[in-house]
């Protein structure tokens, strides 16, 4: 073991190699950071380099780039809440609240903090514990994914910081979005009004930066006389105080870290998910929950673990049995395979020291994070002194750019302008725009994992509960729905006696 842990340190430390990491961080930072283009789109973009390196530099480019893409998208998404990745969006309203407070070092100090220690945890879990948290991932049968979805759109409620009824008509809306095309089990189109381009759906990836990215372009565009959106914030010192929070919230780290990791193994969820559930988790269970929305580090802390802490937690199913745990680990699996990597439980036999070369490069990029991602952020408090007349069209023309690339198509470029539109509309009749991107994301699993699971029970409901796993996740599911009206039920009876 220590001949093959020796021998790791050898090929992860050879320059070659951490010239890759390097290069690979400084891209990955610069594309998390563009709104519009997203960690998925940034590991596609280096598989073909991926063609001419060896198997370790391969790998170690790819999550390099991908742990300092999924941070790097907070920093849009605090100086000018447009979030440069999806994952980024549980808490940009956040983020941006606090720098509209003057506190945009200390949400970004955060978001980079908390996301290397979530990192670093996510990879110590994927060190000691990958089987055995991989076997439970395996275990999950549609009625687990199910109810597992379920509990996610219910914290896209939680979310809404707004009135509940507003935050079920954006969930809604974005479960019909989600049900557009032939994606769904019976394979029939649905709501293409006979139009092609909807055949295969309406891709995240636009819809997301219509939403974030061209309606904050167009309330500026409306509101421009009264300089509405300008954020006059420095950035001084992103790590003062970081150590306080730590100790304010040590349950929100772990907790964070360790919902990211346990989501990150589930396969098909990622970060995405793990961020919007660990920021509604966060605020049910905060001290201050009435802080949330207002500029309150607590939720980005506790997300800002989640995401990076599920990077390595989508590994686990990805390397031990060949199942990726979100999109970037479908892509990473493919360039295994081309690496004679094959994932496998043979691959810690096999391949023992390519495994544990990948796990010293997850501890090495979780620790470049720090001082790369202060200097990035320190570039970045250049932006505020951009005239926003100059960055508004140049980021549009970056989300026209990231909306194209996605399927080099033109219609996916007028799907975002749409978007764009819708949000701005809703926004500005407080309906959140949150709960409407996770129905998007959820929205096909919910179907695919019902239908499939009612068949299997051939009708009889209470087959949903027989499995120890999805009976769990479904009284829980339960119990965050009716328990707060049966609590409030009872409460009403003590204030009535008062006006007695």
């Amino acid at each position: 073991m220590l001949a093959h842990l020796y021998a790791a340190f050898g090929q992860v430390f050879d320059p070659y190699v951490l010239g890759v990491i390097l290069a690979s961080a400084m891209y990955g930072l610069f594309v998390g950071a563009v709104p519009g283009l997203s960690a998925t789109m940034a590991v596609a973009l280096l598989v073909p380099v991926t063609f001419f390196m060896p198997a370790v530099p391969a790998v170690a480019a790819m999550v390099t780039a991908t742990a300092m893409a999924i941070f790097s998208g907070d920093i849009p998404g605090c100086l000018l809440r447009i979030p440069g990745t999806p994952a980024s969006a549980a808490y940009t309203d956040e983020s941006y609240a606090m720098t509209k407070n003057g506190q945009s070092e200390v949400a970004l100090g955060a978001g980079l903090v908390f996301s290397a220690v979530g990192g670093l945890f996510g990879t110590l879990v994927l060190i000691t514990a990958a089987p055995s948290l991989a076997e439970l991932a395996l275990k999950f049968s549609s009625y687990e994914y199910f109810w597992l979805v379920l509990l996610g759109l219910t914290c896209s409620i939680m979310i809404a910081s707004s009135s509940p009824l507003k935050g079920f008509v954006s969930l809604f809306l974005g479960l019909l979005i989600a049900s557009v095309g032939m994606n769904n089990p019976a394979g029939l189109p649905r709501f293409t009004f006979g139009n092609s381009d909807l055949l295969g759906g309406l891709s995240l990836v636009p819809i997301m930066v219509g939403m974030f990215a061209v309606s904050e372009v167009l309330r500026y565009a409306i509101t421009a006389r009264n300089n509405v959106g300008i954020v006059q914030s420095s950035i001084g010192n992103v790590f003062k105080g970081m150590w306080g929070l730590a100790v304010k919230y040590p349950l929100s780290v772990l907790r964070g870290s360790v919902l990211g990791t346990v989501v990150g193994a589930l396969p098909g969820a990622g970060a995405d998910i793990a961020a919007y559930m660990s920021y509604a988790v966060s605020k049910k269970f905060s001290k201050e929950p009435e802080k949330f929305g207002t500029g309150h580090p607590e939720g980005i802390v506790e997300s800002g673990a989640a995401n990076n802490s599920s990077l390595a937690g989508a590994w686990i199913p990805a390397l031990v049995f060949g199942i990726p745990g979100d999109s970037i680990t479908a892509i990473v699996i493919g360039v295994l395979y081309m690496k004679n990597l094959n994932p496998g439980p043979m691959i810690f036999i096999e391949n023992p020291v390519a495994m544990y070369a990948v796990f010293i490069v997850f501890i090495l990029a979780n620790l470049l994070m720090l001082p790369l991602g202060f200097l990035t952020i320190k570039l970045a408090k250049k932006i505020l002194k951009v005239p926003r007349n100059i960055l508004m069209p140049l980021i549009l023309l970056f989300c026209i750019v990231g909306a194209y690339s996605i399927n080099n198509s033109a219609f996916d470029v007028g799907i975002m302008l749409a978007f764009g539109l819708l949000a701005y509309l809703m926004e500005e009749n407080g309906f959140p725009i949150a709960p409407t991107i996770l129905g998007v994301v959820l929205g096909g699993m919910l179907e695919e994992t019902f239908v499939s699971s009612i068949i299997k029970a051939d009708g009889n409901v209470i087959e949903f509960f027989n499995r120890p796993i999805a009976g769990t996740l479904g009284v829980l599911t339960l119990l965050i729905w009716f328990l707060p009206v049966v609590m409030r039920m009872f409460s009403k009876q003590p204030r009535n006696k008062e006006f007695t």
